[in-house]
């Protein structure tokens, strides 16, 4: 019989002790409300809303305020970033697990693992029990920190309330500003969809469908990831 043309996979396998996870984007899909609220409040300050769009992944709101209008007093943007938050708390239509989320936080129970967050409590809370996933033990939320990703403040802080070495820690983020942190972080980072792709994480996948996660007795946790292969 002919050799099958079919697409085949290889297995990478990474070892870790904690693995830290963001969520918009990466195991819950807010798309929907985050360039709702984003899109409006763009145009009511006269902003292109597809170029403001490109920089709020992965941010917190006063972080992306100041990057679009950087002459602005950070107190408005914090006060702006507080009507914000309020407004994405309240609107959860549209929010549902990443592909494969459940099933990777089902299989997360019982290991080291972390949430690490740009949004506050209320959000995190409002955006895991819409998208029906199990809320981590360990949260590092906007409260938490005192800089935004791409700073690294979150992951470092992530790692230390696991009692974990950074370079022992897997992170998972789908944007440039959560890949930035994580990487400046000293850790790998899995990419998670279409955002991650350009921008150089260990490894990427387009949704968490292709992960398989263990333990080992010893304690590490094994990340298997089905990459296609070229």
């Amino acid at each position: 019989m002919p050799a099958s043309t079919a697409a085949t996979t290889a297995p990478v396998v990474l070892t870790a002790k904690a693995l830290l996870l963001d969520m918009d984007g990466t195991i819950v899909n807010s798309d929907a409300v985050v360039e709702r609220c984003w899109r409006d409040w763009a145009v009511s300050h006269g902003l292109d809303p597809q170029e403001a769009l490109k920089v709020v992944h992965g941010r917190q709101g006063y972080a992306t305020m100041a990057a679009l209008l950087p002459d602005r007093p950070m107190e408005v943007n914090r006060a702006e970033n507080a009507v914000m938050l309020a407004r994405e708390t309240a609107d959860t239509d549209g929010v549902v697990p990443v592909a494969g989320a459940p099933e990777f936080m089902a299989a997360l129970d019982g290991l080291a693992h972390a949430l690490v967050t740009s949004a506050d409590a209320a959000l995190a809370t409002a955006r895991m029990t819409a998208a029906a996933l199990p809320m981590p033990d360990v949260r590092v939320t906007a409260e938490s920190v005192e800089s935004s990703k791409p700073h690294p403040e979150g992951f470092l802080k992530g790692a230390a309330a696991l009692g974990v070495d950074p370079a022992d820690c897997i992170v998972f983020e789908d944007s440039a500003a959560g890949i930035a942190a994580g990487q400046a972080a000293g850790m790998r980072v899995i990419g998670v969809g279409p955002r991650a792709a350009a921008h150089a994480p260990t490894v990427h996948v387009p949704d968490l469908t292709t992960l398989r996660v263990t333990s080992t007795p010893d304690g590490s946790i094994l990340v298997s990831v089905s990459v296609p292969e070229a």
